[in-house]
């Protein structure tokens, strides 16, 4: 096990239209997607396209659904740790000019506990406070063997204060500082009062707003894709995460603005293809993003 990754089980559909029909009225989608969804599952998928293939702890149906889920981990050669539920997950998602609606249907009501996983040569553990009793469980086991440990913070859970006191990547969303009644530069101070070693704000098409190894605050910012190009933002916070997970695993000797640096490269490459899986960036594909718009000096970005 290189990596351990644990979320919950989506199947996203993704669908282009003008507009949601009301009432009795019908319309027809441009184009739409099916892919895997969820976001540490999301980053998984992301980190293994990149050259490290995680081990997957995810909840799964016994339906046509869960089995549609499992053909795609497959082809990425993802280890499957099932946590049975009844019905799989759906969400539905319609990007709009940059920006996207989302209607889920959840079921996590776990049938079992979580699996007891052998760990030995894990070297990063990543969550998105899903399943809170296997994130708080394997977060305080990763932080006694030393693994790093990365949280995407996207909104408020009933562990997230306690969670935080394990983590030492914590990057969390605009949500979340919205749902705690603080400003981004009030997060980042609550993030070094938890110990989160390096600690950041997600904000959109602004970039990332984060403290480094010394505590600095940096800015980092969203590489500048055309409007024209931008198809489906949805799920590139997820990929962001999956990529600096996979920098980490390649270079851990390098210092994070290089890591982040790398993955806003692929954040930039998802946003403009539609669906989760076609977002998917190879080694490459980061590196063309970054030849078209302009790679910056990660060291100039101090505030």
């Amino acid at each position: 096990m290189e990596a351990l990754f644990i979320g919950q089980t989506y199947i996203d559909v993704t669908l282009i239209a003008d507009e949601m029909p009301k009432g009795d009225e019908k319309a027809v989608a441009k184009d739409y997607a099916v892919s895997f969804g969820g976001n540490a599952l999301t980053a998984a998928f992301a980190c293994a396209r990149l050259g490290h293939v995680p081990d997957l702890l995810t909840s799964l149906a016994d339906d046509w659904l869960g089995r549609m889920f499992l053909d795609m981990a497959a082809k990425y050669q993802i280890p499957i740790h099932a946590r049975k539920v009844k019905r799989s997950s759906l969400s539905f998602i319609l990007p709009h000019e940059g920006k996207r609606a989302i209607l889920r249907a959840r079921d996590d009501a776990y049938l079992h506990p979580f699996p007891n996983l052998n760990l030995d040569g894990c070297r990063a553990l990543h969550l998105d406070g899903h399943q809170a009793d296997a994130a708080i469980h394997y977060a305080k086991l990763c932080r006694e063997m030393g693994v790093l440990t990365s949280l995407d913070g996207g909104g408020l859970r009933s562990n997230t204060h306690d969670l935080l006191g394990f983590i030492d990547i914590a990057i969390v969303a605009e949500r979340l500082c919205e749902q705690m009644n603080l400003d981004d530069r009030a997060m980042l101070a609550y993030l070094k009062t938890r110990g989160c070693k390096i600690g950041g704000v997600t904000q959109g098409e602004r970039g990332m707003l984060w403290y480094d190894e010394s505590g600095e605050v940096r800015r980092l910012p969203a590489l500048p894709v055309p409007q024209s190009l931008i198809i489906d933002t949805s799920g590139a916070g997820d990929v962001f995460h999956g990529a600096y997970v996979a920098a980490y695993l390649a270079r851990p000797d390098q210092p994070w603005a290089e890591h982040f640096d790398f993955a806003r490269g692929a954040s930039a490459f998802k946003i403009q293809h539609l669906g989760n899986e076609a977002g998917l960036p190879t080694l490459s594909e980061v590196e063309q993003m970054h030849e078209l718009f302009g790679k910056r000096d990660v060291r100039s970005d101090h505030i």
